[in-house]
């Protein structure tokens, strides 16, 4: 499951160095800058994404066979992308791209880079679509004949967003290239207006699904079908199409160039073998993990609903907020500067980037893991309010056990984008092993010791587990790499102050939550929109005293790197 800078002064870089420390050089000029504008977009994206998910689930619900079935379909995609294309595409890629605008042949470069890249995605598009029933059978394990064929369907529909989003990297990694950071990140706003448009004329025809979902396949019939499933690919066709109104307004051509000569790939060759071999790895865990998830989903009895494939997507999609609002916005404004410092040979400035990152990524995953701990029911009757009381009580606990592993998940995104800008893909695919056996080694041990209803729950801790290997192996990886400095000494201290503050302020959220009622404050069956205003109103509260414990600690313990987090957006809000 799945970066750029100008260089600069950072004023809190020496001041924030404790007694004795050496100051570091300067890191990115503009990472503020650069994180909020795309922090905006991705807030945006995300916010329009929320209401496509909450139509979506109202539609078809968060359990249930077809909500399984539509899933596991519309997941293939982005499974298969990250196999077969994404891996390759951001590791070699963007290093590609940057040399090219820098040689003398920079037009002639960069088109036949994308013009290989796109012919290869289309070509293995093609392949896979017609393979879909075989795709299908391979993601899951004790489906029903009626189950896999209406699976089967979908993933006709959905797997040529394959292509799509190969285009949108393509596309999106030469306008970070080009230091155009914005459109990439607010290209998916497209994508959810087409899902909003679609799945709200499925809700107007077909209207809304019972709470615990459809399972009587009967009920279910070819014009749904291909609403739904046209509907979710139509939106990634936008959101990749979109990206080509900024690049010609910005003067660039892409023109179709076939030819492998002079344009980098031979000296990426291994770079690429080794990331192809790593992203093969990882989804091999996440293929055990879907099969795990499908058969729990599909053990439930007569009138009960145990998580499957779509209460494990949900929860995802919750765990994953804070990750795309801000590590996925500052590891991208960090990437291409971490990139050309490492191509010049200047470990200071990559070791200076990363340290900072690190730090300030980890100010805010500290309290966003406590928030997503102590505040997983009311957040996801805020977020998903469609699923209804069932569906949240299937889909809380995953998200709780998920969010252990939200720390070590920024720390590990942007350190692999160190090892791709040192063309390193042997030590990322070494370290994909121990944490692939992590994942299905506690997959196989919930199927041995614990009862179907608790698999998924088992599954985002086997997550989170992994997550916290990878992070750990990972460091000592980089430590080697960056001759045996990696300011571990601020960089733990920093994690030191914030778990201490975090764990505080999850008390005194747990408290106010249990006293204003916890679940039982949650108002279900009353219509999505008073469950809705509930969680929010639940979340508002507990968050907001969470957040200003957790703020006022950090302010005792001097954590520098708060201002850095928050000083665009106090600028912006002041001027």
């Amino acid at each position: 499951m799945t970066v750029p800078t100008d260089p600069a002064s950072d004023p809190s870089a020496e001041a924030a160095s404790g007694p004795g420390e050496p100051a570091t050089p300067p890191p990115s000029r503009g990472l503020g800058r650069n994180s909020l504008v795309m922090a905006a977009g991705t807030a945006a994206s995300r916010l329009g994404g929320l209401v496509r998910n909450m139509m979506l689930v109202a539609a078809i619900g968060s359990a249930g066979s077809v909500a399984n079935a539509f899933d596991v379909a519309n997941k293939l995609p982005n499974v298969l992308f990250a196999i077969l294309a994404g891996g390759m595409l951001n590791a070699v890629l963007v290093p590609q791209i940057v040399k090219a605008f820098r040689a003398h042949n920079a037009q002639e470069r960069i088109d036949k880079l994308l013009t290989i890249s796109a012919v290869g995605i289309l070509a293995i598009t093609a392949v896979l679509t017609g393979a879909s029933a075989w795709v299908v059978m391979l993601y899951t394990d004790g489906w029903t004949a009626e189950q896999l064929a209406l699976g089967t369907v979908f993933a006709y529909w959905c797997i040529p967003q394959l292509f799509f989003y190969g285009l949108y990297t393509l596309l999106g990694q030469v306008l970070n290239a080009r230091e155009q950071f914005g459109p990439f990140m607010w290209a998916p706003v497209a994508n959810n207006v087409v899902s909003v448009i679609g799945f709200g004329i499925f809700l107007v025809v077909f209207g809304t699904a019972p709470e615990l979902g459809i399972n009587d396949l009967a009920e279910w019939d070819t014009p749904r079908t291909i609403l739904l499933a046209a509907t979710a690919t139509l939106g990634i066709v936008a959101q990749a199409l979109v990206l080509l109104v900024p690049l010609l307004r910005s003067g660039f051509r892409w023109n179709f160039r076939l030819g492998l000569r002079g344009i980098g790939l031979r000296s990426a060759g291994s770079v690429a073998v080794w990331t192809f071999a790593a992203v093969v790895l990882e989804q091999a865990g996440v293929l055990y993990l879907t099969r795990v998830a499908a058969e729990a989903g599909a053990s439930g009895g007569a009138g009960v609903e145990f998580a499957g494939n779509a209460a494990y997507t949900q929860a995802l999609l919750i765990y994953l907020l804070p990750h795309s609002l801000v590590t996925v916005s500052i590891a991208t404004a960090l990437f291409t500067g971490i990139s050309k410092a490492a191509q010049e040979g200047d470990t200071d400035r990559v070791r200076a980037d990363l340290s900072l990152g690190l730090r300030t990524i980890g100010v805010f995953t500290v309290f966003a893991t406590a928030a997503l701990t102590v505040l997983a029911a009311p957040a996801t009757a805020f977020i998903v309010p469609t699923a209804g009381e069932e569906g949240t009580a299937l889909i809380a606990p995953v998200l709780v056990a998920l969010s252990f592993g939200l720390v070590p998940l920024g720390a590990m995104a942007l350190m692999k984008w160190v090892f791709y800008a040192y063309e390193d893909g042997r030590s990322v695919f070494l370290i994909t092993v121990p944490s692939t056996v992590a994942l299905v080694g506690g997959l196989v041990a919930a199927q041995i010791w614990l009862a179907p209803q608790y698999w998924v729950i088992a599954a985002g801790g086997a997550y989170a587990l992994s997550n916290w290997i990878t992070v750990l192996l990972r460091t000592g990886g980089l430590r080697r790499k960056l001759g045996g400095r990696l300011d571990g000494g601020r960089v733990l201290a920093l994690h030191a102050k914030t778990l201490l503050a975090a764990a505080v302020s999850g008390l005194a959220g747990w408290g106010v939550y249990r006293l204003i009622g916890g679940f039982d404050a949650l108002s279900f069956g009353s219509g999505w929109v008073l469950t809705m205003l509930s969680g929010l109103w639940v979340t508002a509260l507990c968050g907001l005293v969470m957040l200003a414990v957790y703020m006022l600690l950090l302010r005792l313990f001097r954590v520098r790197e708060l201002d850095r987090l928050l000083g665009p957006v106090l600028a912006r809000l002041k001027r």
